[in-house]
């Protein structure tokens, strides 16, 4: 029974699906129907805001131009300031009769780039004098300006080595109408001066560069100068580097450079240098409450914690050149190549920094510097004691100095390598016949006073000054960035055999076994959403510019230049920037950012306008 019932269920079952199945196979779908009717349209919603333009880049046109000095243009404009309130540009003046500030005025200023950027001169000027001296100490030339809200802070060094320098505080600046208010003792030879961002502090970089025997070297140091209610204080606070005295030897294993005549006798006195007496702050950067110097001749940084004046120096290593091209044969073309044990020195100029994330990234023109004294003088004994020269090779000195850096019949090196060595091979060893296309390091300005690891007389491995690049470091003195070789290769690439010239003659491939390009100034500003660092080559006199708005993805953008370099050709243009200041739309004249730019070379101001492509 059980069964039975079983199979008659399953065979219905059977028949029902294959009925089903027999109507889906044989039957077509029906015709659509007619479409109903549109429904109500609901109410319109608020209109959305307009999106941002997106910035595809910036182009850089010349749209103000002043010459200084035209009978005698060297030195006639280094570093430059803008005043947003006024827009004025001051700019210092050393190649002038008397210590002067120019005042010139960029109200006029237009968005239409001038049709003669070489030669315009369409901005106007006049000049501040300075006092020549403060209680009865003579003073020097102006070396560096800042300026704050109603304040304008000047630096001027003492003549006398052995005297401190100081302070020049102007206020009126509201109404361009200037007026000393009073100077302010600093340390030895303040080269550079810059208020904080909130303009309470006035900080002064205080190289303290020795005499040219020796017989005097004073400290270098930072002077803080405090501001109260737009008065600045009567006094600076001193801020030392002697804390770091007898640790000479745990900052040159952090790459650290201390070249000086220690433990020499000159004029019969036994030279004993210290870490303070041999640093020397070149530049400054600060937020309100740190400061960044850089430590140019010693490759080094000092960083100042202003809320309690603390310091911390550390040494930026080396750059390795064996990972990038570097022409260091001056040879008349270009002439790149790759090189084991040669590596370069950053020794940076101007320091700049900027804000990613919260952080505080720090931007470094790495322009290098040797050090070089000819004392000329005779020991105890009567003899004449050697020059400090620690560069080797690239170097146009007297024939009658000790420093000349080929010897007479070969123009040579005067170093050694280990025979059979990869430097013997490439930089030669004092060939009779010396040929630099066949040592292409043979030439190359080099110290001395590194390399020899063993002090056996023999080097290892070759130092260049500077790094021919601009760098990004984080606040641990870590590089985060650095443009390798692009200013040779890009240069090169657009100006041939003429690239590496020299900013005070046109000859190309002048510069190639000295420090290249020689990047010196630099400022960073933002243009829309996004952030560029500017650098200016002071020999080749053309400024670069790279998107920095993340510093770990920081991109080539251009490369400008408003100078003649005909072969043979009087210098025409703009040569050898020394100083720039970045120029917000907000801030600006023509509603479009600028970048002012000091030439210290041809001793001309000109404003670059930055426009958003």
């Amino acid at each position: 029974m059980t069964k039975f019932n079983f199979y008659r269920k399953t065979a219905i079952a059977l028949a029902i699906s294959l009925s089903i199945t027999g109507c889906a196979l044989e039957g077509d779908d029906g015709q659509d129907g007619i479409a109903g009717a549109n429904g109500q349209d609901g109410a319109q919603g608020p209109s959305g805001a307009d999106g941002q333009d997106a910035n595809a880049g910036i182009s850089l046109s010349i749209v103000g131009r002043i010459q200084l000095n035209p009978s005698d243009p060297e030195g006639a404009a280094e570093i430059v300031q803008y005043h947003a309130a006024t827009n004025t540009i001051y700019a210092i003046n050393s190649a002038a009769d008397d210590p002067t500030v120019e005042i010139i005025d960029a109200s006029n200023i237009s968005q239409e780039a001038i049709l003669d950027p070489l030669t315009a001169d369409n901005l106007t000027t006049t000049a501040l004098i300075l006092p020549t001296d403060i209680s009865g100490v003579d003073l020097d030339g102006p070396t560096s300006i800042s300026v704050s809200g109603d304040l304008m802070a000047i630096a001027v060094p003492a003549e006398d080595k052995a005297s401190n320098g100081y302070v020049l505080f102007y206020d009126g600046v509201n109404s361009t109408t200037p007026t000393f208010v009073k100077a302010v003792e600093v340390g030895n030879l303040p080269d550079m001066v810059t208020f904080t961002p909130d303009g309470s502090k006035v900080l002064t970089a205080n190289e303290g560069e020795p005499s040219g025997d020796y017989s005097i070297d004073p400290e270098g140091s930072v002077s803080v100068i405090t501001i109260t209610d737009g008065t600045p204080a009567d006094s600076a606070t001193a801020i030392s580097f002697a804390a770091y005295n007898g640790k000479q030897v745990e900052l040159e294993a952090q790459g650290m450079h201390f070249p000086n005549p220690s433990g020499r006798t000159i004029n019969g006195n036994l030279i004993d240098t210290t870490v303070a007496q041999d640093l020397e702050p070149e530049y400054i950067t600060t937020t309100d409450q740190m400061a960044y110097i850089t430590l140019q001749e010693n490759n080094g940084l000092a960083i100042v914690n202003l809320t309690d004046n603390s310091v911390k120096i550390i040494g930026l290593g080396y750059k390795d050149w064996s990972n990038y091209q570097i022409d260091s044969m001056e040879d008349g073309a270009v002439s790149f190549g790759q090189y084991q044990d040669l590596y370069g020195l950053y020794m940076p100029d101007t320091i700049a920094s900027f804000q990613w994330k919260d952080a505080n990234f720090l931007v470094t023109a790495n322009e290098g510097d040797a050090r070089e004294y000819f004392f000329d003088t005779l020991n105890a004994d009567g003899e004449q004691d050697e020059d400090l020269c620690e560069a080797a090779g690239g170097q146009d000195f007297d024939e009658d100095d000790g420093c000349l850096s080929y010897t007479d019949e070969t123009q040579a090196r005067k170093l050694d390598y280990a025979a059979g060595s990869n430097l013997a091979a490439i930089a030669g060893d004092d060939p009779e016949d010396f040929d630099f296309t066949a040592y292409p390091l043979g030439r190359l300005t080099v110290t001395s006073e590194l390399g020899d690891t063993d002090d056996d007389g023999e080097y290892e491995s070759l130092y260049a000054y500077g790094a021919r690049s601009f760098t990004i470091w984080d606040n641990n003195g870590l590089v985060v960035f650095d443009s390798g070789d692009d200013f040779e290769r890009i240069t090169a690439s657009i100006h041939g055999d003429l690239f590496n010239n020299n900013n005070d003659e046109n000859e190309g491939d002048a510069r190639s076994s000295n420090k290249g390009p020689e990047p010196e100034a630099l400022t960073v500003g933002k243009v829309g959403d996004k952030t560029y660092a500017f650098i200016g080559l002071e020999r080749m006199g053309g400024i670069f510019v790279y998107d920095i708005t993340n510093p770990y993805d920081s991109q080539f953008v251009d490369y400008v230049i408003n100078r003649d370099i005909t072969e043979g050709g009087d210098i025409i243009g703009d040569s050898a920037p020394e100083g720039m200041a970045f120029v917000s739309a907000e801030n600006s004249p023509t509603g479009v950012a600028l970048l002012v730019v000091g030439n210290e070379v041809s001793g001309t101001v000109s404003v670059w306008q930055v426009t958003e492509k």
